[in-house]
């Protein structure tokens, strides 16, 4: 049986950049298949029918912010770059939606309504890094982190700047329908359908460009096809033709996270696509996957996703999956 359409409600406002506005859209708008459609996606404004846009053209908005007390998902996309408060109009249906349990997206400074909204209090929280230090001082509650590219605190959702806003997009999108359609979807808007790492590879000059890049990103796409095989960062050095430290440094500065950390999210997000689109047993899902064993798979799932896989795959295949967050 096909799971009902979710109702996203995506809030657009005077002055938006049209990219921030179309990440959403086109992540849960687009269609890869010829089953109904997953979500309805609705455009809202509290402004007038016709927005200005800060690309010189305007666009037509149909809904106004009621639509947001309807939706299952409200996303802000984008904010001013002034970061200036937000009517209280806004606040106020923000703060209704996530009362009665809609999930909340912030993307890039779409976070700043958020946190005005005190929806983020005592939660991590992310948005563009160069504005970071403002969303820490303007709401203290918030436990600011800017080197990632987004953070799902279950209901409540926000991502980096720019780019981040589609992981995270997408990212949302795996759970809410699993990792098959989120793939296709990447795969359709030809973007990578899961970024490692985080926002601190772009704060920094990049590492100049070398030969050895070359072999650092073979030997990454190389783990990526065996990962039922062990790993170490020295056998991986060595195949990269890098010293340890060297090789240590240039996977932080490219990936924005540790190799031990990296490894386990590729394992987990091949396990979850095991478990959701093949009838394998357990035991041959974390072979697979690089686990080794059943017990070993169960405790990451435990860990990291707060659920088994065996409950994994029933609740996925009964068409939801609830993954609870700490």
């Amino acid at each position: 049986m096909d799971k009902p359409a979710q109702r996203i409600a995506v809030i657009a406002f005077e002055g938006m950049t049209p990219f921030h506005l179309s990440v959403p859209c086109l992540v849960f708008g687009t269609s890869v298949d010829a089953g109904p459609p997953p979500f309805e996606v609705v455009v809202c404004a509290s402004e007038g029918k016709s927005l200005r846009t800060s690309a010189g053209f305007a666009i037509a908005v149909e809904r106004d912010l009621s639509a947001i007390d309807e939706a299952d998902i409200v996303v802000m996309p984008a904010w001013h770059e002034d970061c200036r408060r937000a009517p209280p109009e806004l606040i106020a249906h923000l703060q209704r939606a996530h009362a009665r349990g809609a999930r909340m997206v912030g993307l890039c400074l779409g976070a700043f309504p958020v946190a005005q909204a005190g929806l983020l209090d005592g939660k991590r929280a992310t948005t563009h890094w160069e504005l970071a230090h403002v969303l820490a001082r303007f709401y203290p509650k918030v436990k600011v982190d800017r080197e990632v590219l987004y953070v799902d605190e279950g209901k409540v959702l926000t991502s980096g700047g720019m780019a981040a806003g589609l992981d995270c997009c997408l990212h949302l999108l795996r759970e809410l329908r699993g990792a098959e359609l989120a793939n296709r979807v990447a795969r359709r808007l030809l973007i990578a359908p899961h970024r490692q790492g985080g926002q601190a590879q772009f704060i920094e000059q990049p590492l100049p460009s070398t030969p050895s890049e070359g072999r650092f990103s073979e030997v990454l796409d190389w783990v990526l096809h065996n990962l039922a095989q062990p790993h170490s960062i020295d056998t991986l050095a060595g195949r990269a033709a890098m010293s340890r430290r060297n090789f240590t440094r240039h996977f932080r500065q490219a990936t924005g996270t540790s190799f031990k950390q990296w490894l386990l999210s590729q394992r987990l997000a091949q396990a979850q696509r095991m478990l959701e689109c093949t009838n394998a047993t357990i035991e041959v899902v974390a072979d697979e996957a690089g686990f080794g064993t059943a017990l070993s798979l169960r405790q990451h799932f435990r860990t990291n996703l707060h659920t088994s896989p065996s409950d994994y795959r029933k609740q996925f295949r009964a068409g939801r999956v609830d993954i609870v967050h700490a």
